[in-house]
């Protein structure tokens, strides 16, 4: 396999890994609004993008400061140049990335309290079409007939799995946050597949990103908390250490180092596709998972039933992604 086939299978395994953070998400606000009650979902979900990346930081800092260490001992004279400390350009890229990121998960996750979840998946996929867009505009040169019905393949499928029909749709508060939310996941796409950075480590990028990510979240939590002690309260109990210890290390530590190490090895247009099959597999998860969350922490939230919505949206997705794999390798300077 090549380097692009390599980089779109790894990019679909986080994605699949990333599916299993929307239960337990779910779940660990539920279990938050239960311990502080009183607080918004915003506060809850915004505390949540604070501590995890918080704790992804501080994880990343010790184990690159322990391999640098033992790189050091171990290697000859080259391992002395080996550092835990960011250059200006993995600096620029991970601050990029991680404000990008946060931004984009904080309008998404405020945009949903004001729409319906079908309507804001939907709209978040936008970036699938923004990102060719934005190619299309700065290459000057229109998309071939690929880009444009992989584009399509994927709207389709997205509007599948939602279930989203003409009359759910409408500009509100919560659309255009979502709409919003979903430019910055594009811009968040673009960013990272600049070629300045193809020289940057990506475990050091992605601390700086997961620092960027908590300092951006923070504030924010300490403005919408009821009372500063609901901080501590909303995350204190035995259920929502296991269930954030699952999401902190299966969908945050692993997952986000290979995207922004193997993203760049595809076109931005080729990502925003590959990324749209993150629904699917939460689709898939959400059979399953919730049940089982629910018989361990004692929550309601049963498993969804396996429809025909999500056969037919996903195999949109899938084809739209096969198609565009099928097609001959580009820079990725372009689409």
């Amino acid at each position: 396999m090549n380097t692009r086939v390599i980089a779109s299978l790894v990019l679909i395994g986080t994605c699949a890994l990333w599916a299993f953070s929307f239960p337990l998400l779910k779940s660990i606000e539920q279990l938050g609004q239960r311990n502080a009650p009183g607080n918004s979902s915003l506060f809850l979900s915004t505390l949540l993008v604070a501590c995890r990346f918080t704790c992804a930081t501080a994880l990343f800092l010790i184990g690159n400061g322990i391999r640098c260490q033992w790189q050091r001992r171990n290697a000859d004279g080259s391992g002395a140049r080996l550092s835990i400390r960011p250059t200006a350009l993995e600096w620029k890229q991970g601050l990029g990335i991680g404000i990008f990121g946060s931004l984009g998960l904080i309008l998404q996750m405020d945009g949903l309290a004001y729409t319906e979840g079908s309507v804001s998946a939907f709209l978040t996929q936008g970036y699938a079409v923004l990102i060719p867009i934005w190619v299309t505009l700065t290459a000057r040169r229109l998309p071939g007939w690929t880009v444009v019905g992989a584009c399509l393949l994927v709207g389709l499928g997205a509007a599948l799995l939602a279930g989203v029909s003409l009359d759910h749709l409408h500009l509100g508060r919560g659309e255009l946050e979502t709409l919003a939310g979903s430019v910055l996941f594009a811009g968040q796409i673009l960013w990272l597949e600049r070629p300045q950075f193809s020289g940057n480590n990506s475990l050091r990028s992605s601390t700086v990103m997961f620092g960027a990510m908590a300092l951006t979240a923070w504030p924010l939590a300490f403005a919408l908390a009821r009372q500063p002690q609901d901080i501590v309260k909303a995350v204190s109990s035995s259920e929502i250490a296991s269930l954030f210890a699952l999401l902190l290390f299966g969908c945050t530590l692993v997952t986000f180092p290979l995207a922004n190490h193997w993203q760049p090895k595809v076109s931005a247009t080729q990502a925003g596709l590959l990324y749209c099959t993150e629904p699917v597999f939460t689709s898939v998860v959400c059979l399953f998972v919730p049940g089982w969350i629910s018989s361990t922490t004692g929550l309601s939230y049963p498993n969804e039933s396996l429809h025909l919505r999500l056969v037919l949206g996903g195999s949109c997705i899938l084809l739209a992604n096969i198609w565009i794999l099928l097609r001959p390798p580009q820079s990725n300077a372009g689409q």
